[in-house]
């Protein structure tokens, strides 16, 4: 396999990884927000992906170091087993005025002891329902923390682990499985949750009947491009604003992703959501 490869980082000619299932009753996956109406993607951010990763490891939003080497030691790869359903939710919300922000540490604090009027804002936002994803990151920096390290971190998070927002817990463990050599993306992906502390317990299979995309779609880094072959067909690269350029900002970088199909799957165009 082709070593990946970045030229601020050490090469890693055969890189290992994780992957774990994150499956949403509610998802709230937001796109840039803008006024009004918040519209959403159809599968997790990388940032929010790698978000939840590190509130399982107890990173604080502060932590800009923390989280600049997830982003730089990882690759990431994900599987959307089943998009889920459209909801678009009627938000509303009090806040001071915008030129009175800077007067509060936090919201809470405006709610308790408001010293100026209070707003009333109104949104349109969207929310997946029933969103199912599995999920691979790939160690492409040997400095990076391990993937067993995530592993233990998924299976018992600092942090509560939620999709998006507060309000979307998960509603199954991720249950991560951990792979010391990754050649391809499609074995890590396939991998059951075998080596899970619940002792082989598959926490999806009351998830079973529920529909599921038989021509799945991947979506990866182009990074990962190389692992790709012979289990997928590249589609096309998009480019996505989601990789974190400072958390505590909230400022966000562009990246190329790749859209994939099984390889055995037919050309059609995807559905309208």
């Amino acid at each position: 396999m082709t070593a990946l490869r970045r030229s601020d980082e050490r090469a890693m000619p055969v890189p290992d990884g994780l992957a774990f299932t994150l499956y949403a009753p509610f998802a709230a996956l937001g796109d840039l927000a803008v006024g009004e109406r918040r519209g959403g993607f159809d599968r997790p951010a990388r940032s929010a992906i790698l978000g939840l990763v590190g509130a399982a490891l107890g990173l604080d939003r502060a932590d800009e170091a923390g989280h600049a080497g997830l982003d730089r030691g990882y690759r990431l790869a994900q599987r959307v087993r089943l998009g889920g359903t459209l909801v678009t939710d009627y938000h509303t919300v009090q806040a001071p005025p915008a030129d009175r922000k800077a007067a509060y540490a936090t919201r809470r604090d405006a709610l308790d002891r408001p010293a100026h009027r209070l707003n009333t804002l109104l949104s349109f936002r969207d929310y997946r329902e029933d969103l199912w994803v599995d999920v691979a990151l790939v160690r492409v920096a040997s400095d990076a923390p391990a993937p067993a390290v995530l592993a233990q971190a998924l299976r018992r998070p600092v942090y509560t682990l939620y999709l998006g927002r507060k309000s979307c817990p998960l509603g199954r463990p991720p249950a991560p499985r951990c792979a010391e050599a990754v050649d391809r993306l499609a074995p890590l992906l396939d991998t059951p949750p075998s080596s899970a502390p619940e002792g082989g317990f598959d926490p999806f299979a009351p998830l079973a009947s529920m529909r599921r995309s038989a021509e799945a779609r991947l979506y990866a880094d182009a990074d990962l491009a190389p692992l790709l072959a012979p289990d997928f067909r590249i589609d096309r690269v998009e480019r996505r604003r989601d990789r974190v350029a400072s958390r505590l900002r909230r400022h966000f970088t562009l990246r190329d992703e790749i859209v994939a199909s099984p390889a055995g799957a037919s050309s059609e165009p995807e559905p309208a959501s």
